[in-house]
């Protein structure tokens, strides 16, 4: 729609005076009762932009800013038909997800403090993981009138038998076209051969953040169920993968998993996917995968049944002041090597943990996630050309990328508690002894036994069971290595500085990832 801005330019500054003081009263009184929504268009009554059902006008009124309905109840008459209610069956580990801690919900791993329950996790008692029946529900909705439907990767993951009810209690038997765990999307189709199925559209355009936006889904397996809210924010990275995420404030709870976020055009803006909620409920911040990238994954499962992206074969971090000038980078940009992963196509070049990815193909890379969106955008077996920096010196890699692979994520390891205190590095902070020495541990790198709570290492996140693999490029296996790898750092840094950053590779479960600690010279 056109803004009011050009109609509003044209007006004298007396007559805006002289509609603008009811018009805010008006406004007032729809935002005490919660029904104010802002529409920009013209002066015409707001109509729900034409979809594959035919729209009624909807009632408005004039506000300052332009039209703004009186109510949402024409536009969820409208599109609710299309939504369904996904219903799943199959067997489930009920211990499968290590986040299960007793008195509180589940952490699924796009929860963006996945990460943090996972290691207050380790060390309590593991249930049993004998399989068991599971029933499921979630949310979809129909994007073709032949019957495909469009729901969440994780909602139907595993599933033996899915079915789909719509709003009117008819109950579809559904099959499996494809997903795709890297946006957490999946695509059903109906068995039943039918051709007048009710469906929605994706929207052509971003939505404005204050934008209306109106989640329709099946919470708590109530059934249909509206909720209206605006768009808080673009662009959320909340740690599952390299896409980014549209927030939203409306009531998305369990069960909204799949379901379509609507702008008041009535199109698809959105497939509500993840909450942040510490308590398992509604706090009013969500996470929706956008509409382009939702039509990008979907035509690409209904063609082969999967998404194919390319792949490096690597872990990567982002890199901060302090690593950038531990490696003489001139600004802490680029996409910092963890990890080569055994076989991949890294690992057939001359990569290694410690380096950093600064271009791809000429393109700056501005951190790990503007990486792995450049390499995901790539097909299979794509030539690629890497500009790479490590300690300093910069050199091309050219090599072909794999595909990405399918497997789920790695079960992290367990690692018992440390019995012995090892030799002691005041300097760092730390105290440290051989790997070998642990059980769990692994048989390469030194384990941190302790950790000095006023030092940078502490600050840095370091803590007792962490494993160092690397200091200063060089690979270490007991705390005289350490040492050597301290030397080494001392004797490079730059004679006008105080303070030295020694670069470590360090692992914490099966995550690794490079710190920086600053060092004062003697």
């Amino acid at each position: 729609m056109k803004s009011d801005q050009s109609n509003a330019a044209n007006e004298s500054p007396r007559s805006r005076t002289l509609t603008r003081k009811p018009a805010l009263l008006a406004a007032a009184a729809l935002i005490a009762t919660g029904a104010l929504g802002l529409a920009f268009g013209t002066n015409m009554p707001f109509a729900i932009a034409e979809t594959p059902q035919q729209a009624k006008a909807v009632e408005t009124i004039d506000t300052p800013y332009g039209r703004a309905p009186l109510s949402f109840a024409d536009l969820v008459e409208k599109v609710s038909p299309a939504v369904v209610s996904i219903n799943v069956k199959g067997d489930v580990k009920v211990a499968d997800n290590d986040m299960q801690i007793p008195g509180m919900p589940d952490i699924p791993e796009d929860n963006p403090l996945y990460d943090f329950f996972k290691q207050f996790r380790k060390g309590m008692p593991t249930p049993p993981t004998k399989p068991s029946p599971s029933l499921a529900q979630g949310s979809g909705f129909f994007v073709s009138e032949d019957g495909f439907v469009v729901t969440n990767n994780h909602v139907v993951e595993d599933a033996e038998d899915i079915s789909v009810t719509m709003e009117d209690g008819k109950k579809y038997s559904a099959k499996l076209v494809g997903s795709d765990a890297r946006t957490d999307l999946a695509l059903l189709k109906v068995t039943e051969e039918k051709s007048d199925f009710p469906y929605v559209e994706f929207s052509d355009k971003d939505p404005r953040v204050g934008d209306w936006v109106l989640a329709v889904g099946n919470p708590f397996g109530l059934g249909g169920t509206v909720t209206a809210g605006i768009i808080s924010a673009h662009n959320r990275d909340i740690g599952s993968g390299p896409y980014d995420y549209l927030q939203i404030d409306a009531a998305v709870n369990r069960g909204n998993s799949g379901g379509p976020s609507f702008g008041l055009d009535g199109r698809v803006i959105g497939v509500n996917t993840a909450i942040f909620s510490p308590s398992g409920g509604n706090v009013g911040i969500a996470f929706a995968v956008p509409a382009a990238l939702v039509k990008q994954v979907v035509s690409e499962l209904k063609s082969h049944g999967s998404v194919d992206r390319g792949w490096l074969g690597v872990v990567i971090q982002n890199v901060n002041d302090d690593i950038a000038d531990s490696i003489g980078l001139p600004e802490p940009k680029g996409a910092m090597i963890t990890k080569v992963t055994e076989d991949g196509p890294a690992a057939q070049e001359d990569i290694k943990a410690g380096d950093v990815i600064v271009e791809v193909n000429g393109e700056a890379i501005e951190d790990s996630r503007d990486l792995a969106r450049k390499i995901a955008d790539l097909e299979p077996d794509t030539k690629v050309k890497l500009s790479i920096v490590r300690y300093g010196d910069k050199h091309e890699v050219d090599m072909k990328l794999g595909a990405f692979p399918s497997a789920k994520k790695l079960a992290a390891l367990e690692q018992d508690e440390p019995a012995d205190t090892g030799k002691q590095m005041k300097d760092l902070g730390l105290s440290l002894a051989p790997a070998a020495k642990f059980p769990g541990a692994g048989d390469e790198g030194v384990v941190i036994t302790e950790v000095d709570p006023s030092s940078d290492a502490a600050d840095k996140g370091l803590k007792p069971g962490d494993v160092i693999l690397q200091v200063a490029g060089v690979n270490v296996s007991n705390p005289d290595d350490v040492a050597a790898g301290v030397q080494k750092a001392m004797a490079g840094a730059k004679a006008d500085k105080d303070t030295v950053k020694v670069l470590m590779q360090v692992k914490t479960g099966d995550q690794t990832r490079f710190v920086a600690l600053s060092l004062k010279k003697a």
